[in-house]
């Protein structure tokens, strides 16, 4: 049932935003490094890699520059258009092709390169892997303010993998134990709604039995 949900949306999704997607293809193809699309290694179901599909944003060099797959808030590596894009998340539009494909969702935990995903703690990677990962996901929505958060700590990497990927594998955790249709639309519900209401706790009035974050982390994910 979801699967097919997947399939229909994407393909929706595709259709209505074909022109869209070819503007940006253009932007991208005469600015920047002239890169369109950008194709990396990530985690997915049972733990098999595939390439997840994003417009380039970043130099090209960038996975081996700073702070390596973790980005933070102002990346010097991040090109001018490359930073609207991000802002505006319309660089995640091409996975709607990984969709398609059936290598992701259009909700689940995001997926990670496996850097990023070996911070999870084992017992959050053994339940991310039972499920295709997400153009969106309760991770995401909860830490839609995560390279802000990176960027403001003087130990960005010890914050990443000590902070927000502990607690991070927790609410991916409570998703794989309650995913199911109505998971599915409300994630979907919660994901538009934040794009207009960034600051808004909704997400913590639909799903109220989500893991509470650890004080340090509370304010920032407008807990209270």
């Amino acid at each position: 049932m979801l699967r097919l949900l997947d399939f229909l949306l994407a393909l929706l999704a595709v259709l209505l935003l074909s022109p869209l997607l070819a503007l940006l293809a253009l932007l991208l193809s005469l600015t920047g490094e002239r890169e369109v699309l950008f194709t990396q290694k990530r985690v997915g179901r049972g733990g098999n890699h595939f390439n997840l599909l994003k417009f380039a944003t970043m130099l090209k060099d960038s996975p081996n520059m700073a702070t390596g797959t973790i980005t933070v808030r102002n990346d010097p590596r991040i090109l001018p258009l490359g930073r609207f894009l991000r802002f505006t998340k319309l660089n995640e539009l091409p996975q709607l092709f990984n969709i398609l494909k059936g290598e992701m969702s259009v909700i689940g935990p995001r997926p990670q390169t496996q850097r990023c995903f070996d911070a999870f703690p084992q017992s959050s990677q053994v339940e991310i892997a039972k499920v295709r990962p997400g153009l969106s996901g309760i991770g995401s929505i909860i830490f839609r303010a995560e390279e802000k958060m990176i960027n403001e700590n003087s130990d960005p990497e010890s914050f990443y993998d000590n902070m927000i990927m502990p607690y991070k594998g927790q609410l991916e955790e409570w998703y794989v134990s309650n995913k199911g249709l109505m998971t599915y639309l409300s994630c979907i519900w919660c994901t538009l709604w934040i794009v207009f209401f960034p600051k808004s706790r909704l997400v913590w009035k639909i799903f109220q039995d989500l893991p509470e974050p650890p004080q340090a982390l509370a304010a920032e994910l407008s807990f209270h």
